[in-house]
């Protein structure tokens, strides 16, 4: 349903849907309900300046019954935010799309306590572009290739190619070079299948008995010393790590990380899969080692095939 209030400091008006039927007599009556024991005065303020509507821009005043509307639109009071300290890369930019290399540590889109301090926000503010919406999602802490649509004329064109799964993804990673004790051993390339859910109610992941909906193509690139600062073997000996690419060819959520983490090879600097470790502030020097290094698909306005590649590296691979 579209907004009638216009993008405002990159963020879209917040979308509200009324009670049919309840004790609260008036619009403001449910509001308060909901948020009035952290801001009521702001409530009343938004109410009495006329900047909370209905479907239509109508304004809402603080006598607005309760049955007149059904969703009504406003916008958030927004905290001030802490900049993350990462900065886009825009790689290309036209009437219809724009591509950048999005770091790690900064979510695709707002959310939580990450308004301002995501990539679409800031990417609507520098540019200008208040209808600008990501055609796909990376994690926060997963970097890369972000395709975003500049033209409402001609989104849908690019949204049917990712519901067709009509685009082609790939990814590195940096992991073990073996599997993790309790694990087998694992012929490259290989392709993992399993069925993944994941609720709005629990942070992971998670793999389920039924018919396969997740799959991705593992392959090992090559392996090297991890370095000094890695924790060392048994006998004393440097580690041995891997550069993967991976290839999707469905997009749950946290797939790569889960289908890493199911082969003993969970992804280096993941706090997730396969532990989760207790929350901690985010670390800039230890980012998770999951790159989207490439897309590629026919674009459906010029019929011509198109492959965008990130210029980002990880930092736990050699150069």
């Amino acid at each position: 349903m579209q907004s009638p209030l216009p993008v405002r400091d990159g963020v879209n008006a917040t979308r509200l849907r009324l009670p049919d039927e309840g004790p609260w007599v008036t619009a403001m009556d449910y509001m308060m309900h909901r948020w009035g024991h952290i801001d009521p005065r702001g409530i009343e303020d938004r109410f009495d300046a006329g900047e909370i509507v209905g479907e239509g821009g109508v304004r809402l005043d603080r006598a607005t019954p309760l049955e007149h509307h059904t969703f009504i639109w406003y916008y958030r009071s927004l905290p001030p935010e802490v900049r993350i300290p990462v900065e886009l890369d825009i790689l290309h930019h036209d009437e219809h799309l724009l591509v950048v290399d999005k770091p790690h540590f900064l979510p695709t889109t707002p959310g939580g306590t990450y308004i301002q301090e995501s990539a679409l926000v800031r990417l609507r503010n520098q540019l200008n572009l208040p209808d600008l919406i990501p055609m796909h999602r990376l994690d926060r802490m997963t970097a890369g290739i972000l395709l975003l649509s500049t033209n409402p004329a001609t989104r849908g064109n690019y949204q049917v190619l990712f519901e067709k799964r009509q685009v082609r993804k790939e990814y590195e990673c940096v992991a073990a070079a073996r599997p993790a004790a309790g694990y087998p051993a694992v012929g490259f390339p290989v392709v993992v299948r399993n069925r993944m859910t994941k609720s709005r109610s629990y942070l992971l992941a998670e793999v389920i008995g039924g018919e396969p909906n997740a799959e991705t193509r593992i392959e090992l690139l090559k392996t090297f010393d991890a370095g000094a600062s890695a924790h060392r073997t048994s006998d004393g000996g440097a580690p041995r790590r891997g550069l993967y690419r991976l290839e999707p060819h469905s997009g749950k959520t946290h797939q790569l990380r889960v289908h890493m983490a199911s082969l003993g090879l969970g992804i280096v600097n993941d706090s997730f899969y396969p532990e989760l470790l207790d929350k901690a502030p985010d670390d800039y020097s230890k980012p998770l080692q999951l790159l989207a290094r490439g897309i590629s698909f026919v674009d459906p306005i010029t019929k011509l095939p198109v492959e965008y590649r990130s210029r980002l590296q990880l930092s736990g691979a050699p150069d």
